[in-house]
């Protein structure tokens, strides 16, 4: 039997033990494809490089965080295709997750980037305290930042995993007493950064960057802030379920109020969708049984930068409103649009008789077939 066939029968087996069918695998792998942005046909070559590629080994970071990626990334209540594609990567460091600790941990971290430099994956989680020499943060009697730049540098690729570690997050907040700092910022230069911003980020996103690591062999394309476009491309409110009820000017006013009761837009309770670039309306959460506003709690943009500083009040509206100009009153744009629609159908409406009057005239004056004119 050669490696390729073993590799793809224990994948199966896997698959099988776990009680996930086949057709369920090329199904995950389909939506793979279209979560990437990638043609259907790319579903069966995912598939071959799910079963038989080497998974990269992982090295996973835990800094100044709160372990709510972590949490994240082992949330699934039942084995799912992502939850095994991720079970199966040789993770050989997570402080949170592994056997070892103590000098044996720090020595199984010493190895993997020692054995596999170059090949593997670096996963941090929590942004790099820099005040006090780094004194905030230190594991094994080493700062943060010390043992961040010596697992990039050696790193095939660098995942900063939700806000802080993309962007500095609520410890960087201002005042920002520790000197918190991204990883961009912490270790300046790579070439390799993928920031995976949210708090936290969701553990499919992930799933879909190892399935794309894995079958070519690169990263994704990513946008200006090195987020990946196939799960940060577009804005939330591009793709959420309420879009309707904002273009028709239909806002929640009141927590409980009969909007809010009616699903309408939550806009004016502070959403933050419209500036907030990431797919939860797609994938949503807790194997995509729903997501913060499918619950009727507003979006508070945490995927962006600055979020904890830019986004608040979380529950107070932002001052402009997308697509309707700069100096355009929220509190107004309900009353507005629904006159402009009344009238826009009245409008119609008028149109719509005038031509039935008109055409009922026509008929009634035109000749009988077989009469003279």
């Amino acid at each position: 039997m050669d490696k390729r066939t073993a590799e793809q029968d224990w994948f199966e087996r896997e698959l099988e033990r776990r009680g996930v069918s086949r057709r369920d695998f090329l199904g995950f792998c389909g939506t793979m494809a279209t979560a990437l942005a990638l043609p259907p046909l790319f579903g069966s070559r995912i598939a071959r490089a799910v079963e038989t590629a080497p998974k990269p080994t992982l090295v996973w970071l835990e800094f100044q965080d709160c372990a709510g990626n972590t949490e994240s990334f082992l949330r699934a209540s039942r084995p799912t295709v992502a939850d095994i594609i991720l079970d199966t990567l040789s993770i050989d460091y997570h402080e949170t997750i592994m056997a070892a600790a103590g000098h044996q941990a720090e020595q199984n971290l010493s190895d993997a980037i020692t054995r596999d430099h170059g090949a593997y994956i670096a996963v941090i989680e929590g942004s790099i305290p820099t005040g006090a020499g780094g004194a905030y943060c230190t594991i094994g009697g080493r700062s943060a930042l010390d043992i961040a730049r010596e697992v990039c540098e050696g790193a095939a690729a660098t995942v900063a995993i939700g806000t802080c570690a993309s962007f500095g997050g609520l410890p960087a907040a201002a005042p920002n007493p520790t000197g918190a700092l991204s990883v961009a910022d912490a270790v300046p230069g790579l070439e390799n950064l993928i920031n995976m911003p949210a708090c936290p980020a969701n553990g499919e996103n992930l799933a879909a960057l190892i399935v794309y690591y894995v079958t070519f062999g690169r990263l994704p394309e990513l946008d200006g802030l090195r987020r990946p476009l196939y799960a940060y491309g577009k804005l939330i409110h591009d793709a959420c379920e309420k879009r309707a009820h904002y273009d028709a000017g239909q806002y929640a006013e009141a927590w409980g109020d009969d909007g809010h009761r009616k699903g309408y837009c939550l806009y004016k309770m502070g959403c933050k969708g419209p500036v907030t670039h990431q797919n939860c309306p797609n994938v949503g959460w807790n194997e995509n049984t729903n997501w913060p506003v499918g619950c009727g709690h507003p979006c508070i943009g945490c995927a962006e930068p600055s979020f904890w500083d830019r986004m608040t009040p979380f529950y107070r509206h932002l001052p402009e409103i997308p697509g309707l100009g700069p100096h355009t009153s929220l509190d107004k744009v309900g009353l507005g649009v629904t006159v402009g629609v009344g009238a826009a159908f009245a409008t119609h409406t008028a149109l719509h008789v005038a031509r039935k009057n008109a055409e009922r005239k026509r008929n009634a004056v035109k000749p009988e077939e077989g009469d003279e004119e």
